[in-house]
This record gives C-alpha cells, structure tokens and sequence, in this order.
C-alpha cells in the first residue's frame, strides 16, 4: 500500500492547499487521527476541517481516537463522531496499525 501523508509529503515552497487536493483525490482511505489538539483545530475551521469534509463526503474516512472519546468527538462534529473507528482506549496504537493495514489490504 502507498501512504500519502501531508506533513511528510509535501514539499517545501509547493502550494500547501493544492498538494493536499490533489492527495485527496488518489484517496482510497483516510486516516484521522483524533487527538484533543485535532479538536481544537476542528472548531477553529482549518484544514483539516476541509479535508475531512471531503473525506466524510466521498465515505473514505475512518477515525483512530487517541486521548479522547467518542463523546467528545460528536461534542465538535457530528458526524466525524457516528463514523465507526477505532480507539486507543480500546487497543494499543500497534493493534489499531495492524487492523488498519488488514483493512486497507483488501
């Protein structure tokens, strides 16, 4: 599988927006990782409030909640909270890799 991950993959003096649009649009799955600071940013209305409006859009969206619960999720959005996932809580961060990764591989 490939993994496109904008912090890492976008080059230095590249069009920020546009290289995550076009990321967007290879998208077969998108990972959220939900953290407090990720809901911060939700309510502030960032980018990655646009990325997962477009994510929630195409139905290619599956959150990992790390440090927070799916109360707090649907406290801030909704709909990112009804989205089934998984959680840290539930299992460490090596089991969630390894049921993503079964997952993505079919």
């Amino acid at each position: 599988m490939s993994v496109w991950f904008s912090e890492k993959d976008i080059v230095l003096g590249t069009p920020f927006m546009r290289e995550i649009d076009k990321g967007l649009a290879k998208t077969r799955i998108g990972l959220a990782l939900i953290t407090p600071a990720f809901l911060k940013r939700i309510e502030g209305g960032g980018v990655s409030e646009k990325e997962l409006s477009e994510l929630l859009a195409r139905d290619q969206l599956i959150p990992v909640a790390h440090g927070v619960t799916y109360d707090e999720i649907r406290a801030v959005s909704p709909l990112l909270g009804s989205r089934n996932g998984f959680s840290t809580e539930d299992d460490s961060l090596e089991v969630v890799a390894k049921k993503i990764a079964e997952l993505v591989a079919v």
